[in-house]
């Protein structure tokens, strides 16, 4: 698994501590009467640039048979936002990967203004990048036959319930929604999958409404804050444009 934090497995908590997310539930799923080894080097924060220079050097020392990548929301939430940059580092990891003889699964994000409410320049703004980033994906993906998860056509994918409070990770449900998606592209290449992946909720641990609510005073907030701030010039550029109206 590589990628940044929904990688890791934020949004489904279990109940000593640590995250557990889409990746353990895949695993587990690909588990059969040999037990599947996961190895997961994704952490937070993570852009495309730290999965070519950091985690891909890390991945590849696993010789893994599949590898799951989920990352470049954190570079759309950038002022330094660079689509051909994305691309060169994703088309470097993705044909690296493929080179050893991997699996490799991609995903495409879905439309964030759905799920999180944003002013209608910032929404316009962070919905702009992300076509940027999933036009970049599905090339790339197309380009080194990578299997593609489309977020937006996700059966469930826009149900509050698939969201954590902050609307940013997936909740137990989404990761198990993203773990039974990224089966089916497995399954789609003949890899067997013994234990289907279940949308019933077990073994992590639940949050309560005053748990949601000291989560995003302490850290929900302060982190939109740290990255909105890189997005609200692009907000602005593109509110003055609708003002102005196209060049004569």
């Amino acid at each position: 698994m590589l990628g940044d934090s929904t990688a890791v497995g934020l949004g489904d908590p279990l109940p000593g501590g640590g995250w557990r997310g889409v990746g353990p539930l895949l695993a587990d799923a690909l588990s059969g009467t040999e037990q599947v080894r996961f190895v997961n080097v994704s952490f937070t924060g993570a852009r495309m640039g730290c999965v070519r220079t950091i985690q891909l050097p890390q991945a590849l020392a696993m010789a893994p048979e599949v590898a799951v990548i989920i990352v470049g929301m954190n570079d759309t939430l950038r002022s330094d936002f660079d689509p051909e940059r994305i691309r060169a580092d994703l088309e470097h990891v993705v044909s690296t990967l493929k080179a050893a003889g991997t699996v490799v699964l991609t995903v495409r994000f879905h439309d964030h203004a759905k799920v999180f409410r944003l002013p209608g320049s910032l929404r316009r703004a962070l919905r702009s990048r992300i076509n940027a980033l999933n036009s970049v994906i599905d090339s790339v993906s197309a380009a080194y036959d990578a299997g593609c998860l489309d977020l937006d056509l996700l059966p469930g994918a826009y149900e509050m319930s698939a969201w954590s409070v902050d609307r940013l990770h997936p909740s137990e449900l989404g990761h198990r929604l993203l773990a039974q998606g990224f089966a089916a592209l497995l399954a789609e290449r003949d890899c067997a999958i013994p234990n289907p992946v279940s949308l019933t909720c077990s073994g992590g641990r639940q949050v309560g409404t005053a748990g949601h609510v000291l989560w995003l005073i302490i850290k929900g907030i302060p982190w939109l804050w740290r990255r909105g701030r890189d997005l609200v010039p692009y907000a602005l550029s593109i509110m003055l444009k609708s003002f102005v109206g196209p060049p004569r």
